[in-house]
């Protein structure tokens, strides 16, 4: 029996995040497998390792990516971990499309509730 969780997220870009990982500090495997109980693996494209023998994978289904544990054996945040990698993600995604259109980033902050706030500009 199987103890594999998957949660779908709004990631398309594999190169981005496996950039984020590893500015989140996470040492990251490509293309291989994802231990969870008793042995049991998992194929994913990106692995964090975990000492405990549980990892976290993250895995292609169509245009998006899913990360994918034991979240049992895991002992991690689920929400917190989630939401700290859609957020970088968003933001290196965002910092690529606005270098790719001709935009320059005026000003940007981190507001108190941790919104980050970007103002981008282009000379016309």
């Amino acid at each position: 029996m199987s103890h594999f969780t998957t949660i779908k997220v709004q990631i398309k870009n594999g190169e981005i995040l496996h950039q984020v990982l590893q500015d989140l500090g996470y040492q990251v495997d490509c293309n291989t497998e994802v231990r969870g109980y008793r042995g049991n693996t998992t194929e994913a494209e990106y692995v964090i390792r975990q000492n405990n023998g549980y990892d976290l994978g993250f895995r292609r289904t169509g245009e998006n990516y899913e990360l994918v544990a034991d979240f049992w054996g895991a002992k991690i945040n689920q929400q917190k971990f989630v939401n700290a990698i859609s957020q970088n993600y968003a933001h290196k995604t965002l910092m690529a499309t606005v270098q790719e259109q001709g935009f320059d980033v005026e000003e940007e902050e981190t507001l108190a509730d941790g919104t980050v706030r970007v103002v981008v500009g282009r000379w016309v």
